[in-house]
């Protein structure tokens, strides 16, 4: 499993008909592949193109937390997605998450479930995270969708993230080879961004909050700009907003700096 080193034919092969569709570049190491898309982004390049990388010496997570990432224990890659004008964001990161459970879903994998905003949870551990930023001034709007995976766990994790972290190999089944295994996730992350860009995050609510990890759970919400709340999760609203049971009724949580913890 996994041993196929990741390359653009391999990936291209396994996308078949939708290869076409994404421009996919594979690097033996670079920085971070959202700010090299980022860049990429800004000059122009096309929606669906791809940058994966084999190893991010500055990979980037949510509230500028680092992702440990080295060569066959991660997959790193970001997607360049153009949308057409007035589509609203909102919601973005949860459809996402739909996307890439629904692929790990097809792959025979259980126990995937959401945790809100953007992290894919197995057995209640991080799996996968997701990084979403917008490019500045891009006519059409683009985001740049970045995705980290753990295939196994890294090597070197620290204990205490080591404790809460999952990996696909965590699974007892066979597992594609890295390649196939990109191209599952693009293919997945097509069919829900033509959605998106058509209908937004609505139609992709209640298939999020069947898979949402907290739902109707006491939690804390951590936030670097407010004091934290208690309260019960009751799902999210269509605009992918979070609804907290809180004993001053029920507050709408917005903010992307939002971190979730169970009581």
């Amino acid at each position: 499993m996994f041993e196929e080193p990741l390359s653009v034919a391999a990936v291209a092969d396994a996308l078949g008909d939708l290869a076409c569709r994404f421009d996919v570049d594979v690097l033996a190491e670079c920085d971070s592949t959202n700010a090299r898309l980022l860049t990429l982004a800004e000059a122009g390049a096309p929606s669906g193109s791809v940058i994966a990388a084999l190893r991010q010496t500055a990979g980037r997570g949510r509230r500028g937390r680092s992702w440990f990432s080295a060569p066959g224990d991660s997959l790193t890659f970001s997607l360049l997605w153009r949308l057409p004008p007035d589509t609203p964001w909102s919601g973005l990161s949860l459809a996402v998450g739909v996307a890439l459970a629904r692929a790990l879903d097809d792959m025979g994998i259980a126990g995937v479930s959401l945790k809100w905003p953007n992290d894919l949870l197995l057995n209640e551990r991080k799996l996968a995270g997701v990084l979403i930023e917008l490019v500045p001034g891009a006519r059409p709007a683009a985001a740049v969708i970045g995705i980290g995976l753990n295939l196994r766990r890294p090597r070197g994790l620290p204990d205490d993230l080591c404790r809460t972290a999952a990996a696909l190999t965590d699974a007892d089944i066979a597992l594609s080879p890295t390649g196939k295994l990109l191209a599952q996730l693009l293919t997945a992350l097509h069919a829900v961004l033509s959605d998106f860009a058509v209908s937004g995050f609505s139609p992709f609510r209640e298939e999020w909050q069947s898979r949402h990890a907290f739902n109707d759970r006491a939690v804390h919400l951590l936030s670097d700009y407010a004091e934290p709340l208690e309260g019960v999760c009751r799902g999210v609203d269509p605009d992918g907003a979070l609804l907290l049971e809180t004993g001053e009724g029920r507050q709408r949580i917005i903010s992307g700096e939002v971190s979730l913890r169970p009581s």
